[in-house]
C-alpha cells in the first residue's frame, strides 16, 4: 500500500490541499475548526510529510541539539555516534553545534537552538557556567550532561570517575615499577576532567610514598599538538622520567611523535598510559596502553536518558559509567 499523500489528508478532511498546507505550515486563513479536522486526519491516515507536520501533532519538533567544544575530535566523533544511533532509532533528528575552544560560542548556539525549538539538549565536555544554565532553564527543555556535571544544579548526567581512573592509570605505572612518573593534562583550572585527573594522579603517587613533583607537570588542552608542547617542555625542563601518563589519547599520541623523532624509544626508554582508547590508539605503533572510557555507550546513554526526559516528563537518573585500563605496548615494566 502506498503511504498516504496531502491529497489523501485533503479528502479525509473535507478541504482543499491548499487548506491542507496552510495548516501543516501553521499559516492564517482557516477556522480553529478546519485546524482540527486536518490534524486528526493527518494522525489517523498516519501522513508523515515532515517535521513540522509531526510536531503539529506532538507538539514536539522531533530534534534534539549537542554541544560540543570541538567537533573535529575522535571524541566528540565517538560520542556523537551513540548518541545519534539512539536519536534516529527514536525518530529524533540531531543538530550538532561546535562551541569551540573555552565555549567562546555557547550562548550564540544557545540561542540557535532556542529559535530552532529543539525538544532537548545534551551538553558534553564543558563546565555549565551559570549564564548557561540560565539560558538552558528559559528555554523549558530537557537537559543531560555528558563528560561532565553540576556540583550546583541538579542535572543528569553520563560520565566516568576522572578521579578514580587517573589514579588507577598511574598507579598501574607504578606497579610496573616506575616512580619517576611525569604527566601531561588539560589546563590546571579545568574542573571537569583536568583537576580531577590530576588529583588522581597526585593520590596514586602519595599512597604509594612518592613525591609529587610539580616539574614533572606540563599543561595543555588534550588535543595532539598540545601533547608535542607539552613533551618537549617536559624533556627540557623536568627532572628526568621513566614513565609518562597523558590525560588524553591524543596528548599521548602526540608525545609518542616527538618521542620518535628524538630517537626515544616507547616503551624501552619511556613508557606511555593514555586515557580514553580513542579508535587511533589501537592503530599506531606501538599500540597505546589506555584507560578505556566507553564513549559511543554513553553517548547512547545519554540520548536515551534525554528522549526518556522528552517523552515521559519523568526524572531519570546520573549515571558514572565502568572505565577500564587496556594493556597494549606501550608500557614496559621495569626492575
Amino acid at each position: 500500500m502506498n503511504p498516504p499523500t496531502i491529497k489523501d489528508v485533503a479528502k479525509a478532511a473535507d478541504v482543499s490541499v491548499a487548506t491542507v498546507s496552510r495548516v501543516l505550515h501553521n499559516l492564517a486563513g482557516y477556522s480553529d475548526q478546519t485546524k482540527q479536522k486536518v490534524l486528526k486526519a493527518v494522525e489517523e491516515l498516519g501522513y508523515q510529510p515532515n517535521a513540522i507536520a509531526r510536531g503539529l501533532i506532538n507538539k514536539r519538533t522531533q530534534t534534539i541539539g549537542v554541544l560540543f567544544p570541538d567537533v573535529s575530535s575522535s571524541f566528540s566523533s565517538d560520542l556523537l555516534h551513540g548518541i545519534e544511533d539512539v536519536a534516529n532509532d527514536r525518530g529524533f533528528s540531531v543538530i550538532v553545534c561546535n562551541t569551540a575552544e573555552d565555549g567562546k560560542r555557547t550562548m550564540k548556539y544557545l540561542q540557535v537552538l532556542r529559535e530552532k525549538q529543539v525538544d532537548g539538549i545534551v551538553f558534553t565536555s564543558e563546565f555549565l557556567k551559570e549564564e548557561y544554565y540560565l539560558a538552558l532553564k528559559e528555554m523549558r527543555v530537557p537537559v543531560v550532561l555528558v563528560n561532565t556535571q553540576s556540583h550546583k544544579h541538579m542535572i543528569p548526567y553520563v560520565k566516568v570517575d576522572d578521579r578514580q581512573a587517573a589514579y588507577q592509570a598511574t598507579e598501574y605505572l607504578i606497579q610496573n615499577g616506575h616512580r619517576e612518573i611525569a604527566m601531561i593534562s588539560d589546563t590546571p583550572v579545568d574542573r571537569i576532567a583536568g583537576i580531577p585527573r590530576i588529583e588522581g594522579y597526585k593520590q596514586a603517587l602519595a599512597d604509594n610514598g612518592i613525591e609529587y613533583n610539580e616539574a614533572r607537570v606540563a599543561y595543555g588542552d588534550f588535543g595532539l599538538e598540545s601533547g608535542r608542547k607539552a613533551i618537549e617542555k617536559l624533556l627540557a625542563e623536568a627532572p628526568p622520567f621513566t614513565a609518562l601518563f597523558a590525560a588524553s589519547d591524543e596528548m599521548a599520541i602526540g608525545a609518542m611523535g616527538v618521542a620518535l623523532e628524538r630517537g626515544i624509544r616507547i616503551p624501552d626508554d619511556i613508557s606511555i598510559i593514555g586515557y580514553d582508547d580513542l579508535s587511533i590508539s589501537r592503530m599506531i605503533y606501538p599500540p597505546l596502553t589506555t584507560i578505556h572510557q566507553p564513549l559511543t555507550a554513553m553517548g547512547r546513554l545519554a540520548s536515551e536518558k534525554l528522549i526518556a526526559l522528552i517523552e515521559d516528563s519523568s526524572e531519570v537518573s546520573s549515571t558514572i559509567v565502568n572505565h577500564q585500563l587496556v594493556e597494549r605496548k606501550t608500557v614496559r615494566p621495569r626492575p
